[in-house]
């Protein structure tokens, strides 16, 4: 049965992120597959502001930042081979992956 698999990748590092999709898409070449991606969506840059001092500078703050990179990827023509291998992936730690069948 043949279908489309959109996966969304998200990470704190770029590199690492990039190292993954490049995995993935590897994986479902091999495979037979037709694929799409990876295409770059937004980066979401959280900016924490925290006071240095509580009771005397409180013009003194330092600011924080965390930006989540994210990445998609379509599969196309997905098989159960291809199910079987993105299963028994191996990424690396720090890389959330979302699969959605469709």
């Amino acid at each position: 049965m043949a279908q489309r698999m959109r996966i969304r990748l998200r990470s704190y590092d770029h590199v690492i992120l990039d190292r993954a999709a490049k995995e993935i898409v590897d994986m479902a070449k091999k495979t037979g597959a037709i694929v799409a991606g990876p295409v770059p969506l937004p980066t979401k840059r959280r900016v924490y502001t925290v006071l240095r001092s509580t009771f005397i500078d409180k013009k003194s703050r330092e600011q924080f930042e965390v930006r989540i990179h994210k990445r998609l990827i379509d599969i196309y023509g997905a098989d159960d081979k291809t199910m079987d291998e993105m299963t028994h992936i191996e990424l690396p730690a720090g890389v959330d992956i979302e699969i959605l069948l469709g």
